[in-house]
């Protein structure tokens, strides 16, 4: 299949659409195309991923933009302040692939939302496999998924006994229904949000002993944790005791941007199964 037009998308919200956690693009006015079409990081002239356009919908009011907020992760001061008065219109996305290597392209002079495509553009993403997952509408917001995958996948590393060197992560899904046993609350520094890291000292005592490791990767935990942060994939870590952090951090900044995270704010930590745990920021 022959993806011949591309969509300029600014940062951050395009790390936002690759990472999987926006999945509606707010636009100005509907678009009548539909399927697939590339992501343009703006002003880099590269593609660097690929998604399918499934729909559009009506344009929000503020109330309704704040309510949908985990679809499109504008945070609610700026919706408030009608900095984003004029893209309320939602442009639905599916099957978002972030391509391994970022793909030039020709950028036509004064091009600023669509851009077409060069022949060697369309031949290098013509040669990926875009099988469409489905054509099925989005569940609602707060809608619950099924616990069982995460606690599975977490007793499948606990049995593994996995330590991988960096952040490890693993498809999963995503719990942003209720449950899940409350651990408790951490609240979040200015260096916190700095740094990428959430201080564990309140609640530390409440993981399993075997997850706590030392400080360096040497002294890693005999057994790994499964973080479940409301992105795409799931991180396998243990807990630096010495720090009282997760170790794996390279998930976090992300965690942060798109709960639209500051100082002052509580993160709640969740008990989702055997080595499994979720993480939420609360306002």
């Amino acid at each position: 299949m022959e993806i011949e037009v591309g969509l300029v998308i600014r940062e951050p919200w395009i790390d936002l659409i690759l990472d999987g956690v926006k999945t509606w693009e707010m636009r100005s006015a509907k678009t009548a195309h539909r399927g697939w079409f590339a992501l343009v990081r703006q002003g880099t002239g590269t593609v660097v991923g690929v998604a399918r356009l499934v729909g559009c919908g009506e344009p929000l009011t503020v109330d309704e933009m704040i309510a949908a907020r985990d679809r499109h992760r504008i945070p609610e001061r700026m919706i408030r302040s009608g900095e984003v008065a004029k893209w309320t219109t939602p442009w639905k996305l599916a099957d978002v692939r972030a391509l391994d290597r970022p793909v030039p392209y020709r950028h036509a002079s004064g091009a600023t939302l669509w851009v077409k495509l060069d022949e060697a553009a369309r031949e290098q993403l013509a040669a990926l496999d875009l099988a469409a997952s489905s054509d099925v509408p989005e569940a609602e917001p707060g809608t619950p998924l099924e616990a069982k995958k995460l606690t599975a996948l977490g007793e499948a590393a606990e049995a593994s006994g996995a330590r991988p060197d960096a952040d490890r992560s693993a498809p999963v899904a995503n719990l942003r229904g209720p449950g899940g046993k409350r651990l408790g609350e951490c609240v979040l520094s200015g260096g916190n949000i700095r740094n990428s890291h959430i201080n564990l000292r309140p609640i530390l005592g409440k993981f399993p002993a075997d997850a706590i490791g030392g400080r360096n990767k040497d002294s890693k935990a005999q057994r790994e944790i499964l973080i479940d942060w409301g992105g795409p994939q799931a991180v396998l870590t243990d807990i630096d005791g010495t720090k009282s952090i997760f170790r794996a951090r390279g998930w976090i900044g992300k965690f942060f941007a798109a709960a639209d995270a500051r100082e002052g704010d509580t993160v709640a930590v969740e008990e989702t199964g055997p080595y499994a745990y979720r993480v939420r920021v609360l306002r």
